[in-house]
């Protein structure tokens, strides 16, 4: 029974992706003689989290002694912009409280299970477990290898083009169908960050945003060492924020005009640029991040490894000639699917 309870606590939290950064994904039930009386989930960052939401939601609160707690990851313990959870836990004496996987926050790691033990609660620990680190594998992978969980994605022709070899007019060229495109907009309304090149801010003037679904604009990142990207296009204008990678040799100086909702961060293009781009995001707290092109940077992050999952649409058309898409080496395979993408993962970096 305790699986399916922490099963609920996960299919409750992932009502919060794209919503809770910088927090985690989490969902609580709350169940007295295997039926559930309370649940709910983490919605936003500075709102109530998971478990004051469960216990909030129970009518019957003289039921709370004799009921336990289900939630996918550890209790917090610390002050932040809200209470500690295991205060509210043992202040209403929950008998038991059953955690799908301990937080790697340095704040809470482990320390919120200790609480709860010390207090006389009951606590088991790992339920369903690897199910709990695949929903909150962006905070896991911030936390752990302190740079963000990195989706790459890209539309390619049935020949193996990601672009023509020449177009008549600087906008993308559309591969995929409108549904794959809106699909793809979805996605970016539940990553924080977005990011391509400077040859594709050229090339396509892209807005990078999510206009094809309701929901947040992410953070658009450019890797543009001279800062190419003209000034009228859309990157540069105030619809989102957007962050401007620039070689620190050759930019020191950025006109006040430029920066309403933009931020140029200089670093060294001489060394290493991606340990440097993840350096910088996770700085800034971003958890996630969409690699969309182009082709030279989608194989600078493969050949480094530094991917988690890939999204490629491969459309109907055939261009003969063109930019080619990128590749992977081999022992990389088809490990799942949309209706429009083929999802591959980098088993390297799970964990």
């Amino acid at each position: 029974m305790d699986e399916a309870f922490i099963n609920r606590c996960i299919e409750l939290a992932y009502n919060g992706l794209g919503t809770t950064y910088p927090n985690p994904l989490v969902g609580s039930v709350v169940v007295y003689e295997g039926r559930i009386i309370g649940e709910g989930w983490h919605q936003r960052s500075g709102e109530g989290h998971a478990e004051v939401r469960a216990i909030a939601s129970v009518k019957e609160k003289n039921l709370l002694p004799y009921s336990t707690l289900y939630v996918n990851l550890e209790p917090c313990c610390h002050y932040g912009k809200t209470p500690p959870c295991t205060e509210l836990i043992i202040k209403h004496r929950i008998g038991r409280v059953v955690i799908g996987t301990t937080d790697p926050f340095a704040a809470v790691a482990g320390k919120g299970i200790d609480q709860l033990r010390a207090a006389g609660i009951a606590v088991t620990v790992g339920v369903c477990e690897a199910e709990c680190l695949e929903l909150n594998k962006r905070f896991f992978t911030y936390h752990n290898k302190q740079r963000p969980y990195i989706f790459l994605k890209w539309a390619q022709s049935s020949d193996g083009f990601i672009a023509p070899a020449h177009k008549d007019e600087v906008a993308p060229h559309w591969i995929s169908c409108a549904e794959a495109r809106q699909y793809a907009h979805l996605m970016r309304s539940r990553e924080q960050a977005i990011l391509v090149g400077v040859n594709t801010v050229i090339a396509d003037n892209p807005s990078l945003d999510t206009r094809e679904w309701y929901g947040h604009n992410p953070l658009r990142v450019i890797i543009d060492p001279y800062l190419r990207s003209p000034k009228n296009f859309k990157v540069w204008n105030d619809s989102q924020p957007t962050l401007f990678l620039a070689d620190k040799q050759h930019c020191t100086f950025i006109a006040e005009k430029e920066l309403k909702n933009t931020e140029v961060a200089l670093i060294d293009f001489s060394a290493d640029v991606l340990p440097q781009l993840c350096k910088v995001l996770y700085q800034k707290q971003i958890q996630s991040l969409i690699v969309e092109g182009g082709s030279y940077t989608l194989q600078e992050f493969i050949k480094n490894g530094l991917w988690d999952e890939a999204y490629i649409a491969t459309g109907k058309t055939v261009l003969k000639e063109g930019v080619k898409a990128p590749y992977f080496s081999e022992g990389i395979k088809k490990e799942g699917a949309t209706s429009y993408y083929q999802i591959y993962k980098n088993n390297k970096q799970r964990g």
